[in-house]
């Protein structure tokens, strides 16, 4: 059998996974800095906690799990059924009833909603987990990829929204990924904008299609927007909306407020924008060079977004966004918990190792978790070269010794198949004179060193 893996998943060897594990740590302490705590919730979730949460697209791009017991013949009708109703384009109970996570948002809504009388509100978590979405593969774009998000519940206040603005920002000076901005818009403008046009009961059909125009440019959105029953007037009208895209904050804002600012729910949003940009510029550091961005066409498809809304883009090489998130006030709703406001964000790590890998930026730390390797050349000197080994270990320095003795030939092409910077060997006259031969791989340099000035020259 030819060995495989499915479409769009990846194997990840060591190198790849340092320098993903550079990627996570970083995230990790910005995470720990703000004060977020770890959480990890399963693969596998209910059918019914994630459906009807994504919206229609996101429902078809579910994983979903079959049940076990189907070859029951027993059952035989009832399972024909049920999979004549999956092949129609709805669930069934008999055939499945639970499906791979598709984001960690709403299992974190999910967990909230059964624990809430445990934790303390407001709760802030950060979670690293993967996710699976059926889509097509292509560059960028996985079945089985990596999200890294940070939420919180319990509070209203837009400083939150702030702060994950300073997170993002202070997160990729760190990874130092250049060219970065951090879009910021509001689900309230959005509303506010079908309210103008008339077409309150078609805001998620305008934000869908919104949500497309850096993939498919403005005809190709109007044309949608054509499909979805929008008159040409309100086609008209958001197309002035899009066209808001230059001058500072308060430039746009101002002239998003001659447009739709009759609208209750569009001043709110706009408020909103004006009251987080207020507070950021109060978290701001000197030293960031990424900025942040007010783009009234950015949407966020997903439907359980209700205030403020980012996304994280690059310039620097061709990319989707990597990173993403907004305000959720009534996501708990969902299960029975009402009142429960929330806001969050996600880091996507696939794509960020993508462009982190095409522009070089992993430090010389990620390439190799080993210091120096000693070679075993002689049975004689085993033992003491493993005692050696425990020194420097003991002293926290990564080392491995070369199990099998060998030719110092074969020894040497595994050093250099590992890319190991330093080598370290024994033989009968290093024995003698209580030293130890340390080659520098890059250099070529070799010296003859005593335990002390070994530990000091590889540390």
């Amino acid at each position: 059998m030819k060995p495989g893996i499915p479409q769009g998943t990846r194997d990840f060897a060591p190198k790849t996974v340092r320098e993903r594990q550079f990627i996570l740590n970083t995230i990790r302490t910005v995470y720990e800095l703000y004060g977020y705590q770890p959480l990890e919730t399963p693969a596998m979730e209910n059918l019914s906690t994630l459906t009807g949460k994504y919206g229609e697209e996101g429902d078809k791009l579910m994983f979903k799990i079959l049940n076990n017991g189907l070859n029951n013949p027993e059952k035989r009708d009832s399972i024909v059924s049920g999979f004549n109703n999956i092949l129609e384009g709805r669930n069934d109970l008999k055939i499945t009833e639970r499906a791979l996570r598709y984001d960690l948002t709403i299992p974190f809504a999910r967990f909230v909603a059964m624990h809430h009388n445990d934790l303390a509100l407001p709760f802030k978590r950060y979670q690293m987990q993967p996710v699976w979405r059926a889509d097509r593969p292509q560059k960028g774009r996985y079945r089985e990829f990596w999200q890294c998000d940070a939420d919180v519940v319990g509070s209203v206040s837009l400083i939150n929204e702030a702060e994950l603005l300073a997170i993002y920002r202070t997160a990729f000076h760190h990874l130092c990924v250049p060219g970065i901005s951090v879009r910021i818009n509001s689900r309230k403008i959005l509303a506010g904008l079908a309210e103008h046009c008339g077409a309150t009961d078609k805001l998620t059909d305008m934000t869908v299609a919104i949500d497309k125009l850096d993939k498919i440019g403005w005809d190709g959105v109007a044309g949608e927007l054509a499909q979805r029953g929008f008159t040409p007037e309100q086609t008209a009208t958001i197309g002035d909306y899009i066209a808001i895209r230059s001058g500072s904050p308060e430039i746009m804002l101002g002239a998003l407020d001659r447009l739709i600012g009759a609208s209750a729910t569009a001043r709110e949003g706009i408020r909103e924008i004006q009251a987080v940009l207020e507070y950021h510029s109060l978290l701001e550091q000197q030293e960031w060079e990424n900025k942040i961005v007010v783009d009234f066409t950015l949407a966020r498809g997903l439907n359980y977004y209700t205030g403020i809304i980012m996304e994280v883009v690059t310039d620097a090489v061709t990319m989707g966004s990597i990173g993403g998130g907004g305000r959720y006030d009534d996501l708990t709703g969902l299960f029975g918990l009402k009142g429960i406001s929330g806001v969050g964000i996600s880091f996507g790590i696939d794509r960020i190792y993508d462009v982190m890998e095409q522009l070089g930026l992993f430090p010389e730390s990620t390439r190799q978790s080993v210091n120096v390797l000693f070679l075993n050349i002689d049975s004689s000197t085993t033992t003491h070269v493993l005692s050696l080994v425990n020194t420097l270990r003991s002293r926290g320095i990564p080392c491995e010794m070369y199990m099998d003795v060998s030719k110092m030939d074969k020894q040497m092409k595994y050093a250099n198949k590992r890319g190991l910077k330093y080598i370290a060997f024994i033989g009968s006259q290093e024995m003698e004179q209580g030293k130890i031969a340390l080659k520098n791989m890059e250099t070529g340099v070799q010296e003859l060193l005593d335990i002390d000035a070994l530990i000091a020259a590889v540390q």
